[in-house]
């Protein structure tokens, strides 16, 4: 019996798909001579990239003081005469204050020698020395800077912001009120010990300066008595502090919300 043939539909093959063309990727020549070495930053392996870390680290108990004691002033309520060493002079009256106050500093313990040996060689080669006028200099020391004051004889006393214990300046702008001695509160203890070849200075004083000055001392003093003290009155008012942290505002947030919600239910 002859196999029966399939007659067919009419339907038409679909072709073959084109062929899909990749990504022409133009090759890089490698240098075989250098071979690939990627990092392993696995137990034990390579050392670790440098990350930020400062969260974790074991300060030293000076810095967690520091720390502590900058939030703790920000947590309570601080007393006005506390709360005045906020508000420090500005930038660029302070850079005025420092500037003619470098004019004067007092001589280093080099200068001084210098000073003794080239008087003494004079002296023994029986020369005449020539006599000099006091020099004018800036005055420190807490002690003397009170005798200065009390006897009306500084005329711009320079405060830092920044003394440990504050108790040795707390009294200080009080006095110079009450004297009627321009002052102010700079920033840094450091940058007024350096004028005065120290590490630190509490306080520093100008009692007279050079006829070419006297008028850039003006600028000073009443740029000084504006910011400082015709402000005493408003200063003594305010008090510092009160600054609570983002979890303390949180909770007090959400305690608030809670209030208003109870109190909406009851009308």
């Amino acid at each position: 019996m002859a196999p029966t043939t399939k007659k067919s539909t009419g339907k038409k093959v679909a072709p073959a798909p084109y062929p899909v063309k990749g990504k022409q990727t133009s090759k890089v020549a490698v240098n075989p001579l250098i071979e690939k070495t990627p990092k392993n930053f696995g137990v034990g392996q390579d050392i670790q990239p440098k990350r930020d870390v400062s969260r974790f680290v074991k300060w030293p108990q000076y810095v967690k003081l520091q720390r502590q004691k900058k939030i703790i002033y920000q947590r309570l309520k601080v007393p006005p005469a506390l709360n005045q060493f906020t508000h420090v002079l500005d930038k660029n009256t302070a850079t005025q204050v420092f500037k003619l106050m470098h004019k004067y500093r007092p001589e280093s313990k080099a200068e001084k020698r210098d000073r003794l040996r080239a008087a003494a060689a004079a002296k023994a080669e029986k020369k005449e020395v020539a006599k000099t006028d006091k020099p004018v200099v800036v005055k420190f020391g807490i002690n003397h800077i009170t005798a200065l004051i009390e006897a009306k004889k500084a005329k711009l006393v320079v405060i830092a912001d920044d003394v440990d214990p504050i108790e040795l300046v707390l009294w200080l702008p009080a006095l110079c009120r009450k004297m009627g001695i321009p002052y102010c509160i700079v920033k840094g203890k450091a940058r007024l010990g350096t004028l005065v070849h120290k590490k630190t200075a509490t306080a520093l004083v100008l009692t007279d300066v050079a006829e070419a000055d006297k008028a850039e001392l003006a600028t000073i003093v009443s740029a000084v008595n504006t910011n400082f003290t015709e402000k005493w009155e408003d200063v003594r008012r305010h008090w510092g502090g009160g600054i609570m942290g983002p979890k303390s505002n949180a909770k007090m947030a959400k305690r608030a919300a809670i209030e208003a919600k109870e109190i909406a239910a009851r009308q």
